[in-house]
């Protein structure tokens, strides 16, 4: 080959390459997590593998292990991303009962649990992991279900509040996801430990 034939060739430089990267390694995620919905719709959680999860992306098992260091790390990342899609929360300036509005700020994720239920028992599972991946996801999980009660509550409710809000809502997730409490009673449960919680409540009187 030709000096001139190289000096023609175009060059990419780091600052070009980077985006370029980073766009590649974000559609190779997303086509994994989808396709661990459709693995966990087909599957469940105990017959969800990441090699089949990569085989249905027309992934390598090894590009997907890039990715995600385990099946739970990939179930908790699909339930994140599918709680991110939701609508932003719209309470119409926060009117109604206290008690109300706590169950409203969880009505769509009970909808979606209850649409998804394979998802969300994997989730369930997956979210017990112990794992610095899984911990991550699982912190932000939490402070997106935090950030809806304090937009219900507005001022009316402290940290103290919030925190049993968090636990209850976590306590009656993981009942649900094993099966002793259903979905669709997150909402009423979540409005009942209001009533019991927050200032003013039916059950404080």
């Amino acid at each position: 080959m030709s000096s001139t034939s190289r000096s023609a060739a175009p060059l990419v430089s780091l600052d070009q390459a980077r985006p370029r990267r980073a766009e590649r390694r974000a559609l190779t995620v997303e086509r994994l997590t989808r396709a661990a919905v459709e693995e966990i719709r087909a599957h469940g959680y105990d017959g969800l593998t990441v090699r089949n999860v990569a085989r249905r992306a027309g992934v390598a098992p090894a590009t997907a292990y890039i990715h995600f260091s385990s099946k739970d790390h990939l179930v908790a990342e699909v339930f994140w991303r599918l709680l991110q899609a939701l609508p932003p929360l719209d309470l119409g300036s926060t009117r109604g009962r206290p008690t109300e509005r706590v169950a409203a700020a969880i009505a769509d994720i009970a909808q979606l649990v209850t649409d998804e239920p394979a998802i969300a028992a994997a989730a369930t599972a997956a979210m017990l992991a112990n794992q610095p991946e899984v911990a991550q996801l699982r912190r932000r999980i939490g402070a997106s279900f935090r950030e809806r009660f304090v937009v219900a509550l507005a001022d009316e409710a402290d940290d103290m509040v919030l925190d049993v809000l968090d636990l209850a809502f976590a306590g009656a997730f993981l009942r649900a996801g094993v099966g002793e409490l259903s979905y669709a009673d997150l909402g009423p449960t979540m409005a009942l430990v209001a009533e019991v919680v927050l200032p003013g409540g039916e059950h404080r009187r």
